[in-house]
């Protein structure tokens, strides 16, 4: 399967590549200066996604490991879709610069970065999971547990690479699977009830008319061990939703705390005050400051 995706004008190749690079010892990606490499199990099929990347298009290449040819479309609107996701071109992010370039705080640092865009995980699974893998850790263990995590309920492509997992994947494995490799047990508790969750159909994923935003926010909030930073978080990379408010990560806080210029940092009542001014383009305020912290702003988490 063979697909064109236009790039608009200024895209900031780099943020992809960073976001998609962060695991130096990946087993899911492979990362070069103008192409990305991707594993996903996608309606129970190993999948190998290549964007082959210039400055103008992504030449998408898909190699599934199924009998079936052509491919299902529901699949290959999958493919399509994830391929969006890596891209992050979900959000245009002309809209957050003509609302906030007069912003007396935020003003400054859209002017700076005009072009920077939320780059997503493939799928929605895999946007939670990582967010739940994420969850009060450093940001270097936690890209060792995902690594473990593919490892332990993922699949191989016929090719080698390793796939992220589906839900059905990571429900059938079990507590010490996780737990005997570092995991906490906690965390391994609740990455497989949600995981269980999610392959009974309990819990549904999928954006739909009858599951808006808000239905799939408070679903993920019923679930135990997940709390509002873990579903802004998914949302933010799962969904590409434009108004996530992150006053509950430490980054945005630091961010904060710099450009007020105040001895600490502020608490997340008073964080989640201020953003709820960019509302509703919480999204990529975030973004930016995170960008206001470093160069790379899409390995903030």
């Amino acid at each position: 399967m063979r697909f064109t995706i236009s790039l608009p004008a200024n895209y900031r190749l780099q943020d992809v590549l960073a976001f998609h690079s962060r695991d130096a010892e990946s087993v899911a990606e492979e990362v070069r200066p103008e192409r990305i490499r991707k594993g996903m199990l996608l309606d129970g099929v190993a999948v190998a996604l290549t964007l082959h990347l210039s400055s103008t298009a992504a030449e998408c290449e898909a190699d599934a490991d199924c009998p079936q040819q052509p491919l299902p479309a529901s699949l290959q609107q999958r493919i399509r879709d994830a391929a969006l996701n890596m891209l992050g071109l979900r959000i245009d992010p002309q809209t957050f610069l003509d609302f906030a370039r007069d912003d007396a705080m935020l003003g400054p640092l859209v002017l700076a970065n005009p072009g920077l865009r939320i780059v997503q995980s493939a799928t929605v699974f895999e946007a939670l999971t990582w967010a739940i893998i994420g969850q009060q850790i450093n940001l270097p263990f936690a890209i060792a547990l995902r690594r473990t995590f593919i490892l332990q309920a993922g699949r191989q492509h016929s090719s080698g690479l390793w796939c992220y997992p589906e839900a059905a994947d990571a429900a059938r494995l079990n507590t010490e699977d996780l737990t005997s490799r570092k995991f906490s047990r906690a965390k391994a508790e609740t990455l497989l009830r949600f995981a269980a969750l999610v392959a009974s159909d309990e819990l549904r994923l999928e954006e739909a008319a009858d599951n808006s935003i808000d239905a799939i926010s408070q679903a993920l909030l019923a679930v135990k061990g997940i709390g509002p930073w873990t579903v802004n978080y998914g949302l933010l990379r799962g969904y590409g939703y434009a108004d996530c408010s992150l006053h509950g990560d430490v980054a945005i806080r630091a961010a904060l705390q710099r450009l007020l210029g105040e001895d600490s940092k502020p608490d997340m009542a008073r964080t989640e005050r201020i953003l709820q001014q960019y509302q509703p383009h919480r999204t990529m305020a975030a973004a930016h400051l995170w960008a206001s912290l470093n160069d790379r702003p899409n390995e903030s988490a």
